[in-house]
């Protein structure tokens, strides 16, 4: 499966309900919990511009907040390869 990471802490409502989705949905995901790694939070703000969690990369591409729409949009074309 794709290489999926989820940037969040544990105070985020949001990316709860995300980890959540993602879990129905069957997909395998590193949590980083950036408010405990700041190396990784740095890594993310670089990658996305953003400070804000929930980010989830998957395979490279970025995507700000619990939009299922993008979310599902990447990993279908995960599956299509």
């Amino acid at each position: 499966m794709a290489d999926v990471k989820v940037y969040s802490t544990s105070t985020c409502p949001w990316c709860t309900r995300l980890k959540a989705y993602l879990k129905e949905k069957g997909v395998e995901f590193e949590n980083i919990d950036v408010s405990t790694d700041q190396e990784a939070a740095q890594k993310m703000i670089e990658k996305s511009g953003q400070m804000g969690v929930p980010q989830t990369e998957i395979n490279g591409k970025m995507i700000i907040g619990f939009d299922k729409d993008a979310i599902d949009a990447e990993l279908a074309k995960l599956r299509s390869d």
